[in-house]
């Protein structure tokens, strides 16, 4: 597995890039799996692909904080990041592993290998719910998934330094909760991991076996660029993908 760490400029080509990474590879016959590290530059409201634009954002802090709002390609409730979050893309190969075409072992798959990096760095962590790693009860990590035929993407937050108090100043009631979460409201729900962005991308890495490409392909890394521009502008910039639900 390929390591990439990069942070785009645009913070709405961060969001772009996870799903330009799945469609890059499902349209290659050659195309290996990839682990992506990112850190956001500046705050960033992220909607799931359902989650509802109107309930879920506090949209006139975030207007006032010239926070964006963007909509991710996968599934789940919508999240904060921020500088003091790590940000995570894994992209795996279905006919490499036929086993996580069923959704429950995707989950606990990747899940666990984010449970064993965090182990490595002394956070003893739990699954919970569907995707969610938690400390001590209080969620630490929020993950989702989006599929194609050959290959999926899976991607996540863990929240380091970033303030539960932003977090929760952006966000609204969300619609579905987990059951373990008890109706606690962000600030009681949330936690931060005691370890630092640096540290959790070394172990995240070494936990994958994720090294950095000697040589990637000029043709590859064209390929995802061209694809994250054309999503960035006839997607993820728009009003109609932003707020469609």
């Amino acid at each position: 597995m390929f390591r990439l760490d990069l942070t785009l400029e645009n913070p709405l080509a961060n969001i772009a890039l996870d799903e330009a990474l799945l469609e890059v590879a499902e349209a290659s016959t050659d195309h290996p799996e990839v682990l992506r590290l990112w850190q956001p530059t500046s705050p960033l409201v992220v909607l799931g692909r359902s989650s509802p634009w109107k309930t879920e954002v506090e949209h006139s802090f975030c207007k006032t904080q010239q926070i964006p709002v963007v909509r991710r390609c996968s599934g789940g409730q919508s999240i904060v990041t921020g500088p003091g979050c790590l940000m995570y893309a894994v992209l795996l190969d279905y006919r490499l592993r036929p086993e996580l075409r069923l959704l429950d072992r995707a989950h606990h798959f990747v899940m666990s290998k984010m449970q064993d990096a965090l182990k490595t760095l002394g956070i003893d962590a739990e699954i919970s719910g569907t995707s969610d790693l938690t400390v001590g009860g209080q969620k630490v990590s929020g993950n989702a998934l989006r599929c194609k035929r050959n290959w999926f993407v899976y991607h996540g937050t863990m929240i380091c330094d970033l303030e539960i108090d932003l977090i929760a100043n952006c966000l609204g009631k969300p619609i579905r909760q987990p059951e373990y979460r008890q109706q606690r409201d962000h600030r009681s729900f949330l936690a931060q991991l005691d370890t630092s962005v640096d540290q959790l991308t070394e172990a995240i890495a070494r936990t994958w076996s994720a090294s950095f490409e000697p040589s990637p392909t000029t043709q590859r890394l064209t390929k995802l660029n061209e694809q994250c521009d054309l999503l960035l502008r006839e997607k993820y910039s728009t009003d109609q993908w932003n707020q469609k639900v």
